[in-house]
């Protein structure tokens, strides 16, 4: 492929502005395998990085953004891959110091491909993507600290969001009773279709003061932070777990031990970006099959590079929901 569209970010006189451009192999970071892309997917990382609003994200400049991507391997110079193989790329540097996917055409290092799981298409990939490789974690990483279905209700906070949509249906699908938590009434309906058991609403949340509240869920995905998050401490029932995956309402939140000493509630981080490629590759096997949301085609839809700045405007003014697929 000799010249390719791209969505390249630069920073112009201290002020970050994307674009798609024309581009070249050659201009591309590094890597040992080169991929024709067919999909990417918008991440709120990919929002923020691509205007500029979260601070220092991209580490270098100009820079192709895209935090994941699925395609074909076109070459390879490590064995490990070959002409053909389908391929996804997500997280480690890609799309932050690395080019990244919004490209028809990719280069990347071998250690950072995952084959692409029986059982998944590309379009499926990225309909997943960052965001429901993350969900998939956090499902995991629950369930290794006793997240069970018989144990009881599951919160998702934040749950119009891209990984809190995929939690939703994946563990709708998984036997577990799913509550959905959500400023936006207007979704209600929608958080049903794709597996919430109930849905509440954010504008109608007594939080209370007190440092322990009622025990209310078995277990909690929370994207919000702040607040909110200090907030599930108080509520999760003996032995609850809580997976932080996002700060949409801050990154900071004040709460007490006593969550953490009387009733065992355990906090559990889940970093997408760093996982280990066994654990990585465990993950992605298990969204082909336990973990494949049911109703992947309610909560991703398809756009084109030209839409990215339009998009990550309404994402960060929380005016979407589920997920968007971009089609290189």
């Amino acid at each position: 492929m000799a010249a390719f569209r791209a969505f390249r970010i630069f920073n112009e006189n201290d002020k970050v502005v994307g674009r798609v451009v024309d581009a070249s192999l050659e201009e591309l970071s590094q890597g040992e395998v080169v991929l024709e892309a067919a999909y990417s997917g918008v991440n709120f990382k990919d929002a923020l990085a691509a205007t500029g609003t979260g601070g220092k994200i991209i580490r270098k400049y100009p820079l192709v953004g895209g935090i994941d991507v699925a395609g074909t391997v076109t070459s390879s110079s490590d064995t490990r891959f070959k002409p053909g193989d389908e391929v996804i790329c997500t997280s480690y540097d890609f799309g932050v110091a690395h080019d990244g996917g919004y490209a028809q055409c990719c280069r990347v290092p071998a250690d950072w491909v995952v084959p692409l799981p029986k059982g998944l298409t590309l379009l499926e990939a990225m309909s997943l993507g960052t965001a429901g490789y993350t969900a998939g974690l956090a499902v995991e990483l629950l369930e290794l600290n006793g997240m069970a279905p018989d144990r009881g209700k599951v919160l998702v906070n934040g749950a119009t969001g891209g990984v809190a949509s995929l939690a939703i249906d994946i563990l709708a699908g998984l036997g577990y009773r799913v509550v959905a938590l959500t400023g936006k009434d207007s979704e209600h309906e929608f958080l049903k279709r794709i597996g919430a058991a109930e849905v509440q609403s954010r504008g109608a949340l007594e939080m209370g003061t007190r440092p322990l509240e009622k025990t209310l869920w078995a277990a909690a995905f929370d994207s919000v932070g702040g607040e909110q998050l200090a907030w599930l401490t108080r509520t999760m029932q003996q032995g609850g777990v809580i997976g932080s995956f996002g700060n949409a309402g801050g990154i900071e939140f004040k709460t007490t031990v006593l969550p953490f000493i009387l009733r065992g509630v355990r906090l559990i981080g889940v970093d997408s970006a760093a996982t280990p490629m066994a654990l990585r590759r465990k993950v992605w096997g298990r969204l082909a099959s336990d973990l494949k949301p049911r109703h992947l085609g309610d909560i991703a839809h398809t756009i084109t590079l030209d839409d990215l700045p339009g998009y990550f405007e309404r994402m960060l003014k929380g005016q979407i929901r589920g997920r968007a697929v971009v089609k290189l």
